[in-house]
């Protein structure tokens, strides 16, 4: 049995759609970062960095932080299910996961920093991100032009990214500046994993659609 802790975020939504994705039995351990459970000394023992989510699987010991670490343990765990078997999917899976963790991530955060919580407060700072949110979109786009997933078949990668783009109303984003990003999008919103995924650890909103 896996507990996940977690809360309603990206990052956090990665990992409890995998989980959905890979049908692993698991628990939910909801840590409401509004309230600074993620700053609980119980809390930074599983994750020292102090950020969601978070995992212990109770049937190895490991502890985990950093959802795309968690991502590559929990596929290996259940077989290598939602990676490319072939070794250059492998790697073309694993370039557009660090593509998400080393820009996405960051570049949107700052984003919804910036514009969705602090807007007009330092507009070099909105201009700046919301450009860099743009060309990351673009390069997605482009990409999805010849495939249907990011590394042709569905995988951990297109999970990874995909709940940072269903925040594309908070980067102020039309989807239809980038069809293909959009029909990507609108595939995996429609995946029951993912909208069961999406609501934990508690329902908040339903899953953004674009016009």
């Amino acid at each position: 049995m896996i507990d996940l802790y977690t809360w309603g975020t990206p990052n956090g939504r990665k990992v409890s759609i995998l989980l959905e994705e890979l049908g692993l039995p698991y628990q939910v351990k909801p840590i409401d970062i509004t309230a600074g459970d993620q700053k609980t000394p119980e809390f930074l023992e599983i994750s020292p960095n102090g950020r969601i989510p978070a995992i212990v699987d109770h049937d190895t010991g490991i502890r985990m932080m950093e959802s795309g670490a968690i991502m590559l343990y929990l596929s290996k765990k259940a077989g290598g299910k939602l990676v490319p078997s072939d070794e250059a999917g492998y790697w073309q899976m694993m370039e557009w996961l660090m593509w998400q963790m080393g820009g996405v991530g960051p570049m949107f955060g700052q984003v919804h920093h910036f514009v969705r919580y602090n807007a007009g407060k330092a507009p070099y700072a909105e201009e700046r991100y919301l450009n860099e949110a743009k060309r990351l979109y673009g390069v997605l786009d482009a990409a999805l032009a010849e495939r249907d997933y990011v590394a042709g078949e569905y995988s951990i990668a297109d999970i990874a990214i995909w709940p940072w783009i269903s925040r594309f109303e908070w980067q102020t984003i039309d989807l239809n500046q980038y069809l293909n990003v959009k029909e990507w999008y609108n595939r995996i919103a429609g995946r029951p994993a993912v909208q069961k995924g999406y609501h934990l650890p508690h329902y908040v909103s339903d899953i953004p659609l674009p016009d």
